[in-house]
């Protein structure tokens, strides 16, 4: 009876120690994962703060913010007349709402992010009172929602 209980515990304890090494084998420690998910986090909310932070200040009227510092010289943005290259014609092209629109609100209703790219679905608001686009002013509201893919400089 004793050799029995002792052959068992043995064979308890073998499988034990066995099961300890498959399940932590190639796994890195949960520490690790916790570092890598906590960086990851860090850094989407830096990339957020980031944009949010360009695009207020845009649209309070401080077109300089579009600048090296913050673009690549070659940004595209991708348009339904074309891809439009360079910061010089990204600022153009977003001038359109600042001469375009009063009452400006822009929201960023949600944002996810993996490495340097940002998904961001968003809403504009504002009256149109200025001509946009070649077209002239209507006093019509606008409430326009969208989503744009961004890839964050230097992210």
């Amino acid at each position: 009876m004793f050799m029995k209980i002792t052959k068992n515990l043995f064979y308890g304890m073998v499988s034990i120690v066995l099961l300890a090494m498959a399940t932590n084998c190639g796994t890195p420690s949960p520490d690790k994962n916790t570092d890598a998910l906590l960086d990851a986090q860090a850094k989407l909310e830096r990339d957020l703060a980031m944009y949010e932070d360009t695009w207020s200040r845009f649209l309070k009227g401080d077109t300089a913010i579009v600048n090296e510092d913050r673009f690549q010289k070659d940004v595209v943005v991708v348009t339904e007349e074309g891809d439009l290259v360079g910061i010089e014609a990204c600022k153009k092209f977003y001038m359109n709402y600042l001469t375009g629109f009063s009452d400006i609100e822009f929201t960023i209703i949600d944002a996810i992010g993996q490495g340097d790219r940002l998904v961001k679905h968003w809403n504009f608001k504002g009256t149109h009172t200025g001509e946009f686009f070649g077209i002239p002013a209507s006093g019509n509201k606008l409430n326009l929602s969208g989503t744009t893919l961004v890839t964050m400089k230097d992210g």
